[in-house]
């Protein structure tokens, strides 16, 4: 079933479904790599895009632009109407698939997220979420989510040596 900006609420949200978005305090400062992650459920912009949004304004980020990879998405309109105001969007061949770029007050203000591929599992994509928050992250979107992909190995305690009497 392809879901239509019908079919979004009032809010921007999917029959309630939640934005899988993280975004750092000091997003748009460019002191890190990442400002967040975005882990979309597809990859229709068309579909994505208005509920990324709505759910950053209701934290207080007005996106005004939002760009993309060309390669790493369905074709995107060039406005996407959300609460009443157009946010513009643009793809570019020379982007990193791994990252989206928003900007906001006027551009001057502006966040690079890591895009979590849909296909990822649940887990690495919610390790990737909460990884991007973090300060010393790693430039590359890959290595980032081959961090979130990692499982610590389990530690087997060394237990002291005794011998029976």
């Amino acid at each position: 079933m392809r879901t239509t900006r019908a079919t979004l609420d009032n809010e921007g949200h999917r029959g309630g479904i939640d934005v899988r978005v993280s975004l750092r305090s000091d997003a748009g400062s460019g002191e890190q790599a990442f400002d967040g992650a975005w882990f979309p459920r597809s990859r229709d912009l068309a579909v994505e895009v208005p509920e990324l949004v709505a759910a950053l304004d209701k934290r207080g980020v007005r996106i005004e632009r939002f760009t993309y990879a060309l390669d790493a998405w369905l074709p995107a309109p060039r406005k996407v109407l959300v609460g009443g105001r157009v946010v513009r969007t643009g793809g570019f061949r020379s982007m990193d698939p791994g990252v989206v770029c928003l900007s906001w007050a006027g551009g001057a203000r502006r966040a690079d997220l890591l895009a979590v591929p849909p296909e990822t599992d649940v887990i690495t994509g919610t390790r990737a979420l909460r990884l991007c928050t973090r300060r010393g992250l790693p430039r590359s979107p890959q290595m980032v989510l081959a961090a979130a992909r990692s499982t610590p190995l389990p530690q087997v305690p060394v237990l002291p040596v005794t011998r029976a009497v």
